[in-house]
C-alpha cells in the first residue's frame, strides 16, 4: 500500500499508477485544508489520514475524498468518507455537508492533480 503526499501536480499517469493498486478506477485521497497538501492512495482513508498527521497536519484540518478517474472531471471527485464524521466540526455524516469546504477540496485537489 503506497500513500503518497502530494505537494507539487502529479501528472494523470501517477494518479492512474496509484490508483492501480487497489481499487483501478478510484483513487482515497485526503486533504489538508489549512497545508493546501492531499495525500493519495491506500485502501482506507484513515491511513491517508495518519500518513498526513505524522506529517505535521491537524486532524480537524483533514478531509477525506475519492476520485474516480473515468468520470468527466466535474463529476470525479466524492466527498464521501468515514473520517469526515465530525459532529464538532457540524459534519454529522460521511459526506462533506459544508459547500465552500467541497469547493476548498476541490481547488487543492485541482492544483495537485492534472
Amino acid at each position: 500500500m503506497d500513500i503518497k503526499i502530494i505537494r507539487q501536480k502529479i501528472t494523470k499517469s501517477e494518479l492512474e499508477d496509484l490508483a492501480k493498486e487497489i481499487y483501478v478506477e478510484m483513487v482515497k485521497g485526503v486533504a489538508d485544508i489549512e497545508r493546501g497538501i492531499i495525500a493519495l492512495g491506500g485502501e482506507w482513508h484513515m491511513d491517508a489520514n495518519e500518513v498526513l498527521i505524522k506529517d505535521g497536519s491537524a486532524q480537524e484540518n483533514l478531509w477525506g475524498f475519492n476520485i474516480y478517474l473515468n468520470k468527466p472531471k466535474e463529476e470525479r471527485l466524492e466527498y464521501n468518507s468515514l473520517i469526515n464524521i465530525r459532529p464538532k466540526q457540524s459534519n454529522k455524516s460521511m459526506e462533506i455537508e459544508s459547500e465552500e469546504l467541497k469547493n476548498k477540496i476541490l481547488e487543492i485537489v485541482s492544483n495537485l492533480v492534472e
